[in-house]
């Protein structure tokens, strides 16, 4: 049986931790109340130490009570919250109401022919969506009475339909009001409508001098569009309402089991006259939370399952997948795999001579950059698997941060699985190339498998079929194609997490761009590495490289900024620059060595270093506050132990100043040069999985101080003044 300690821990929602009873701290002093009633002074009244233990009970229950029931700070937060989903709830019935009323007016439009007797699709319109709310003049009067009744019952809850260029008004000569669809451009995709539907808009309004049938000017794509926004809405308030009813249970039955406890300790019957007092207060005697989740599921199940009750709530109670222990056991047997087959591959690259000083530069400049792309992104994979596990063991709410889907969401074992998965593989196709290279076999055949590699893993990305993880894999690919498109689309938590990541992969980046360059421009063939380390072009491309993961980062913080007008987001565009302008600086000193270029790469270097430090610890991590009870860290802390944020300052500013030795050139030969390169990499892959751990502490602490653990969705339809 678990222990409901356990238990508690287990359900307990992180943002809301602060307002929940804190039952350890209680089961400490119940303990301390047993070890204290064991008579060490035989003489002593009974009755004064059992009225000195009344007397601590009623403490702690009367600061329960303050915390829980009364009008302390936390209760409000909690009570404005259920008050908040109250009136979501209203709200989203409005905008279902709406949307259903909209969806008749489409369907009737759609049935009704036009003067010819062509039955006529509604026509695109922009967002805002707009339609007329007077009938064409040939249509006959019977065919209207329904869409008619329809535009009433909306102009009852103060929504018309107008045409933004014909601009009609009520009979008391004020404007009317127009419903008005806001779709997010979270997409490229959307923003690129968006903007086409504006134009789309001015070109059907300009070309219509009279007002068309109600429908004509509606976008169903919106429509589709608004149903799937309130859907989600629906989902959210569901699992805020279920959030509410966890909290009321946990807290009663944390409340009961230790006035039990003290019960039991103290020979005494006092829990009664409190657990009165919970009862009676408004978290337990009111069922409004189950009332308005009963009604969001019948809701739900009519409107958005097709009243098929199981169908509704794998939408509202999604199931977390179980652990297996399957993927326990493979992680153990890849990890062990991949340490025995590295072992042959060093012992074979020892007898082979390839990395020796006198070994020709063909492998080192050809071949071993494929598979430092899989070793940089395997270990980048091992990491997050770390950030995973240290998340979860500290009650960091990733999930919620990241807007993951619980039944879908990557664990630690997952990340680990993967990333031993696909270092075995790499490391077994190295020790075959090896293999086959000593045994004489043509050099363009052998050197062809991590190009083959490179396209299996390729191809199991992109594979369709639901395997190997599809939900993480197309998540992956929808945050990369959001990246690139950064300037055209809302900037989520998720987007310029990821964009973080590839500042730190930039040495990976360019080691794909050497292979796409040695097999795509005939470098297989030929083995004229040469070609692809001094063309004009490749050494163009090689600033275009270093520069655009910095690039989209930049573009991301302008589109924050332009959503948001908070000018941190045009700092932070600045730390972004400034790297952009120290990697340029350090590129071209590569190539041209004097001492000119030597100061502007220190004075670049150094002023975005300065630059980076700051905005690790003050506004990434939140640390650096002088007025922090915690010296110089700040006022809540996730782990115990405050050395470990001190350690982690200073580690992190050495891992940030190994550009140093970029322009020191600490290097003896080619394999020299390529291993430190590789090392340093990796230094990089590392110390940027040691900042995603501070990073998103701050942004989970930042949550619970907000008391925020419901997600904000946007809604489709708002009403404004026609003239908008």
């Amino acid at each position: 049986m678990v222990k409901f300690s356990k238990e508690l821990e287990a359900q307990l929602i992180p943002e809301w931790k602060e307002a929940f009873v804190n039952y350890w701290q209680l089961k400490k002093q119940i303990k301390k109340i047993k070890l204290s009633r064991k008579p060490k002074q035989p003489q002593q009244p009974n009755h004064d130490f059992g009225l000195s233990i009344f007397q601590i009970i009623r403490f702690f229950a009367y600061k329960f009570s303050n915390n829980f029931f009364r009008s302390d700070t936390k209760t409000e937060i909690i009570q404005a919250t259920e008050s908040e989903l109250v009136e979501k709830g209203e709200l989203l019935n409005r905008q279902l109401q709406i949307l259903l009323d909209i969806k008749q007016v489409l369907n009737n439009s759609c049935r009704k022919p036009n003067a010819t007797g062509i039955f006529n699709p509604p026509s695109w319109s922009s967002c805002p969506c707009n339609a007329e709310t007077t009938n064409e003049s040939n249509d006959k009067p019977g065919e209207s009475s329904e869409t008619d009744e329809i535009i009433a019952a909306l102009e009852k809850n103060g929504v018309n339909f107008i045409n933004s260029a014909t601009m009609s008004k009520t009979k008391i000569g004020k404007p009317k009001m127009a419903l008005r669809i806001d779709i997010p451009a979270t997409t490229p995709t959307r923003t690129i409508s968006a903007i086409a539907s504006m134009l789309w808009e001015d070109l059907v309004n300009n070309s219509k001098k009279e007002p068309g049938r109600p429908g004509d000017f509606i976008n169903r794509k919106k429509i589709q569009c608004a149903e799937k926004m309130i859907r989600g809405a629906f989902v959210e308030l569901y699992r805020g309402l279920g959030l509410l009813k966890t909290y009321s249970s946990l807290n009663m039955v944390a409340f009961t089991k230790i006035l039990k406890k003290f019960d039991k300790v103290s020979n005494q019957h006092a829990s009664a006259s409190y657990l009165k007092a919970v009862k009676r207060s408004y978290f337990i005697s009111s069922d409004k939370v189950v009332r308005l989740m009963d009604e969001v599921e019948a809701i739900f199940t009519k409107h958005f399952a097709d009243n098929d009750r199981k169908k509704a709530m794998k939408f509202l109670r999604p199931q977390q997948r179980k652990e297996s222990h399957m993927v326990t056991f493979f992680v153990g047997l890849f990890t062990g795999c991949f340490v025995s087959l590295f072992s042959i591959y060093a012992t074979l690259a020892h007898m082979s001579g390839i990395f020796s000083p006198n070994a020709g530069r063909s492998y080192v400049e050809t071949v071993y950059p494929v598979f430092s792309v899989f070793a940089l992104l395997s270990l980048h994979l091992f990491m997050y698997g770390c950030n995973l596990f240290m998340w979860k063991s500290t009650r960091i709410n990733y999930n919620f941060i990241f807007e993951f889907q619980p039944s879908t969401a990557l664990k630690y074992r997952d990340a680990f699985l993967i990333s031993t998965t696909f270092m075995t593989s790499v490391v077994a196709a190295m020790i075959i190339h090896l293999l086959l290279r000593a045994n004489g076999f043509p050099q363009s055949h052998v050197d062809a498998i991590p190009g083959i590699l490179l396209l299996i893993f390729t191809s199991l990305l992109i594979c369709p079929f639901d395997l190997f993880y599809r939900p993480t894999r197309y998540c992956f690919i929808r945050v990369i194609r959001n990246i690139i498109c950064s300037p055209f689309y809302k900037v989520l938590m998720m987007d310029f997490f990821m964009a973080d990541q590839l500042t730190s992969q930039i040495p990976m980046m360019r080691h794909l761009e050497s292979t796409a360059c040695y097999f795509l421009a005939g470098g297989l063939r030929t083995h004229r590495y040469e070609t692809c380390n001094n063309g004009r072009l490749y050494r163009d491309l090689v600033y275009v490289i270093s520069f655009l993961p910095y690039y989209w980062r930049a573009m991301q913080c302008a589109r924050r900024w332009f959503d948001e007008c908070d000018l941190k987001h045009l700092a932070n565009m600045g730390k972004y620059v400034s790297a952009m302008v120290a990697a340029g600086a350090r590129l071209t000193y590569a190539r041209q060595k004097n001492h000119l270029w030597f100061g502007i790469v220190l004075v670049t270097s150094s002023v975005a270093t300065v630059y980076q430090l700051y905005w690790d610890f003050v506004e990434d991590w939140g640390l650096l506050n002088p007025k922090s009870k915690n010296l110089w860290l700040r006022d809540d802390l996730i782990l115990k132990n405050k050395s470990i944020y001190y350690i982690s300052i200073a580690l992190n500013i050495v891992l940030r100043v190994v550009w140093v030795e970029t322009v020191m050139r600490f290097r003896f030969n080619i394999v020299e040069s390529r291993m430190l390169d590789f090392f340093f990499a990796s230094l990089e892959v590392m110390r940027r999985g040691h900042w995603n751990f501070y990073r998103l502490e701050n942004e989970h602490l930042n949550n619970v101080g907000k008391f925020r653990a419901v997600k904000a969705v946007p809604l489709p339809f708002r009403e404004t003044d026609s003239d908008d």
